[in-house]
């Protein structure tokens, strides 16, 4: 079996368009911990022209989520004083706009699921994954178990999701519908945060307290230490060649190394812009929309509902050359020329909402909303 194929166009769609086209590095700086200066940093792919991108209404900042489609950006906070929030930014200026969700138990990682849910860990409370709607509305509890402490999360090719614990040294696995299966990994841990797996279906898992990144089979046996020399990493970013950019409080720099894990070069050095304990390495696509650039709301795809929608190239459209779909988290999924063909068929795309766009020639962008519902 395996992963459903929105998760794949996530991953295959995102990574592609990375190799094509420049993009950024934005960096969580989680400072003191508990205390600031707490910070999200921006810099270009190869880690220079550096700036502050958020320093206003962050406490303990944990992780970075990007939504494209609102141009807004999600930072999790940590800190108990600010009662469990996961805040709202512009995704160009860094500027606050609301706080997205309140009243969780020390949120850390997110990331989005094959159902475009988005997935929250907990630090404390009851502990279980969280999931909410892109428009910040909580879903449920998803897992029947909470996990302590939790901060790394990503699923295998069968839809599985795993879960590690920083204070308990396991990485818990818990089947597609959030049932707990119990332990994955009980050993050779010693304080895990980040975990992602493999092509080659390996789970990967920084060891935090074990300055190392460890790698494990499907079955969650210990293979090797891939990385060693790594001090309290936090936050890791694959690039598409395979190299592997990733935190390292313990020097505040950001690293980045070779597929098989040998160190290639600081990517961010030591205390750059006062960088002191990253500990989210995220990328983002530079030619995303700019603030000059504003969203036209107007009808030019009809239908609205089905698997195979016509664009029509009428008022501002007519001189357009191309355009763009996008999933409801923004994610890019095809870019069509208008000169091959007028109409897009999403018959080979999971069902719901996607955007169409298309730039128009006074800079604006023409966006309308459809739902891709196949017939049974």
């Amino acid at each position: 079996m395996t992963k459903p194929i929105l998760a794949c166009f996530f991953a295959v769609c995102f990574f592609s368009s990375l190799g094509a086209q420049s993009f950024d590095i934005y960096i969580s700086d989680a400072g003191n911990f508990n205390n600031p200066p707490w910070q999200i940093l921006k810099f270009d792919q190869n880690g220079e022209n550096g700036e502050v991108f958020i320093s206003d209404h962050v406490s303990w900042p944990q992780d970075i989520f990007f939504i494209e489609n609102e141009n807004t950006v999600l930072v999790t906070n940590l800190s108990s004083v600010t009662d469990g929030r996961i805040s709202k930014y512009n995704a160009t200026t860094g500027e606050f706009i609301e706080e997205f969700a309140t009243g969780i138990g020390g949120p850390t990682r997110m990331k989005l699921g094959a159902d475009g849910l988005l997935y929250v860990l907990q630090w404390k409370g009851n502990g279980k994954v969280l999931r909410y709607n892109l428009d910040g509305s909580l879903e449920d509890e998803f897992t029947e178990t909470g996990v302590n402490e939790s901060i790394g999360i990503d699923w295998d090719a069968d839809g599985n999701l795993y879960v590690s614990s920083y204070g308990g040294g396991f990485v818990r696995k818990f089947s597609p519908t959030g049932e707990d299966l119990g332990n994955f990994i009980s050993s050779n841990l010693a304080g895990p945060t980040n975990i992602w797996f493999g092509e080659n279906g390996d789970l990967y898992v920084v060891d935090y307290n074990g300055s190392s990144v460890k790698r494990f089979d499907g079955n969650g046996n210990f293979i090797e230490v891939l990385i060693s020399g790594l001090p309290q990493g936090e936050g890791v970013g694959i690039l598409p060649n395979g190299n592997i950019v990733i935190g390292s409080g313990g020097t505040s720099s950001v690293r980045v190394y070779d597929s098989a894990g040998a160190f290639i070069k600081d990517l961010v050095p030591s205390g750059t812009l006062g960088l002191i304990t990253p500990n989210a390495v995220v990328f983002r696509e530079s030619s995303t929309l700019s603030a000059s650039e504003v969203y036209k709301e107007i009808t030019f795809v009809r239908p609205t509902v089905g698997e195979r929608f016509q664009i029509e190239k009428t008022g501002g459209l007519k001189e357009a050359t191309s355009f763009e779909v996008f999933n409801s988290a923004g994610e890019f999924i095809e870019k069509i020329n208008f000169a091959d063909s007028t109409v897009w068929n999403a018959s080979a795309l999971a069902d719901g909402v996607y955007f169409v766009v298309v730039k128009l020639p006074d800079g604006a962008v023409a966006r309308q909303k459809v739902v891709v519902q196949k017939k049974n």
